[in-house]
């Protein structure tokens, strides 16, 4: 089964206007309206998000990918653990994987004691997580789909071998 056309367009943009939309789909007006509705009330969108540069905003957060170890519980695998840590506000994504480690979950803080606080009191004290391993976002060249601009035009010299 493929993904519906509409929720691939909102995918890449979402500020597309049902105007637009419909122009692109050869739908009504009304019939993109109802879809998104519908699309909304039974789950499939869980939201919108706009992709923001923090270079260019300002942002000095600090994001981690850490790999979690669990012992996964008898009738319930990972998916409670995994929600229970996905609660945490710190934690801005959780994914279950393949390999070494069960779980990588995106955290963010202010600066890098505060994620390691989090680490050390908050996700390695809950029982049945095994270890951790942290790794600190340096830069991001693309999010969501959207490709950051590499190198800023300004100023740049020209380097050669």
């Amino acid at each position: 089964m493929s993904i519906d056309p509409l929720l691939t367009l909102l995918s890449q943009k979402a500020r597309y206007t049902h105007e637009e939309l419909a122009d692109l789909l050869s739908l009504t007006e009304s019939e993109v309206v109802s879809r998104v509705a519908e699309y909304e009330a039974n789950g499939t969108i869980i939201g919108y998000q706009t992709v923001i540069d923090p270079d260019l905003s300002g942002n000095t957060d600090v994001s981690a990918f850490i790999e979690v170890k669990l012992t996964p519980e008898r009738d319930g695998g990972f998916d409670r653990m995994a929600m229970r840590i996905a609660k945490f506000d710190q934690v801005e994504s959780c994914y279950l994987i393949s390999g070494g480690y069960d779980l990588n979950v995106v955290v963010v803080g202010r600066d890098l004691r505060e994620v390691a606080s989090f680490v050390s009191e908050k996700l390695s004290t809950i029982q049945g997580v095994v270890s951790t391993a942290t790794h600190f976002k340096l830069k991001t060249y693309k999010q969501n789909g959207f490709l950051y601009e590499v190198e800023r035009q300004e100023g740049r010299l020209t380097v050669s071998p």
